[in-house]
This record gives structure tokens, sequence and C-alpha cells, in this order.
């Protein structure tokens, strides 16, 4: 699905209140909110549907596929996401 999809979905749902373009806004805005969030180290939960974390993968090592050289990976920062009772239930 794709954001105008997904724009689409919540514009037919809502029904008459307000237009396309203010459904798109409000999901920019909660779209931005959640990036915010994640950005500070903060977790985001959506009661039954479920929780947005920042993890922290260590460096390890690696290899290069193409030279089979190996090299040093740097930890990063990444974005958990843990699926919800509901969400688990609708998809099974």
């Amino acid at each position: 699905m794709t954001k105008a999809e997904l724009v689409q979905k919540i514009y037919a749902k809502l029904g008459s209140e307000g237009t396309k373009t203010q459904t798109e806004a409000n999901l920019d805005a909660v779209i931005s909110s959640l990036t915010e969030a994640l950005a500070e180290g903060d977790s985001v939960t959506f009661t039954g549907f479920g929780s947005f974390k920042v993890a922290v993968r260590a460096a390890r090592k690696g290899r290069n596929p193409r030279t089979g050289k190996e090299i040093q990976i740097p930890s990063a920062k990444v974005v958990k996401f843990t699926p919800g009772k509901n969400l688990k239930a609708k998809v099974n």
C-alpha cells in the first residue's frame, strides 16, 4: 500500500469529514510526530496495534561479498516494531 492509497482509505472511512488534502496533512503530521519521537529515543505505542522503539545494533565484522575481504560494520540505531495482540490476531 502506498501513501496515496492509505490517504484514500482514511478519507473513505471518514466520509464527509474534511477533504483529501486535510486527510493527507493529518497523516503527514502523525508520521512527523512519530519520527520526531523515535529520533529523540522515545518509544511509541498504539494500544492493540503495536509499538515502535529504537534499538542499537552492535558493531560487527562482515565480509565484502565481491572480494571476500573482512570489514568492520559500525554500530547503528534501528527502529523495531513489535505487533500488538489485535494486529497479530487479524493477520493470523
